[in-house]
């Protein structure tokens, strides 16, 4: 399986949050495709949460990036993408959701050319957060740690549907440039409003299959199609952006 290809580099990653965090360190979970069964290293990123007891200090999150960017150059295609949050900030439960650190493949340049410009600012509030959380908590998986029912409280619904929204707001104008992906988030974000589910991306194009009008389901066929890595197929540009006007008028209308 695609997934287990990387089962030495998240002991690492877990080994070394051990080392470095200490005591501090209150869990390690992991979310997104790694635990909806869609995973494609070519396409996903390992996707991970990490609890902490108390703040880190400027050394300690220097340590800690440098360890983040080794398992991230071992990672796939599009990397690791973690955020350290406190404790106090998942049960209850707070929104938008404070971290202390954060990384993603498209910070790896601003962390190596000014790693202490990158420690000193990147830290804040993601309302992003809120949809990991439930992810986690629907269908994550603890690496390390306390169990995810004790460490995150239940996400609620308003804020869970406000953090997907966000991700959605101006697909009308975007989907062009980024087909495959709002295709497939539109559709989830419609399949959470209408029935209550928390779907992957792959999910939500499966869900649209079947759920929206006839005209827009060869739209969510190729953005699957894609998804799966079959290329980047010639996608009816007008066709995405009635379809994005569609969903996203839908979403709000509600």
């Amino acid at each position: 399986m695609p997934l287990q290809q990387f089962d030495s580099l998240i002991s690492e990653f877990v080994e070394r949050s051990q080392s470095i965090l200490g005591d501090s360190l209150a869990g390690i979970y992991l979310h997104g495709s790694a635990v909806m069964g869609c995973f494609n290293p070519l396409k996903s990123d390992l996707d991970l949460i990490v609890v902490v007891s108390r703040p880190l200090t400027d050394p300690v999150k220097r340590e800690y990036m440098d360890m983040v960017v080794r398992c991230n150059a071992q990672g796939p295609a599009k990397g690791i993408e973690m955020s350290a949050v406190l404790r106090g900030a998942c049960r209850p439960f707070v929104y938008p959701t404070p971290f202390e650190l954060h990384f993603s493949a498209a910070h790896l340049k601003w962390y190596r050319d000014n790693p202490d410009d990158y420690i000193r600012k990147m830290k804040g509030d993601d309302k992003d957060l809120a949809a990991h959380f439930m992810v986690i908590r629907k269908r994550g998986k603890c690496l390390y740690g306390a169990p995810i029912e004790e460490v995150f409280a239940e996400v609620p619904p308003g804020d869970y549907m406000d953090s997907i929204r966000n991700d959605i707001a101006d697909a009308p104008e975007t989907i062009a440039e980024n087909t495959m992906y709002l295709t497939l988030n539109l559709a989830r974000v419609l399949a959470w409003q209408e029935e209550g589910l928390v779907l992957s991306k792959k999910e939500g194009g499966e869900w649209a299959l079947s759920h929206l009008p006839a005209e827009y389901r060869p739209l969510a066929a190729d953005a699957l199609d894609e998804y799966a890595g079959s290329g980047r197929p010639a996608y009816d540009t007008a066709l995405a952006r009635r379809y994005a006007a569609y969903a996203v008028g839908r979403i709000y209308s509600l």
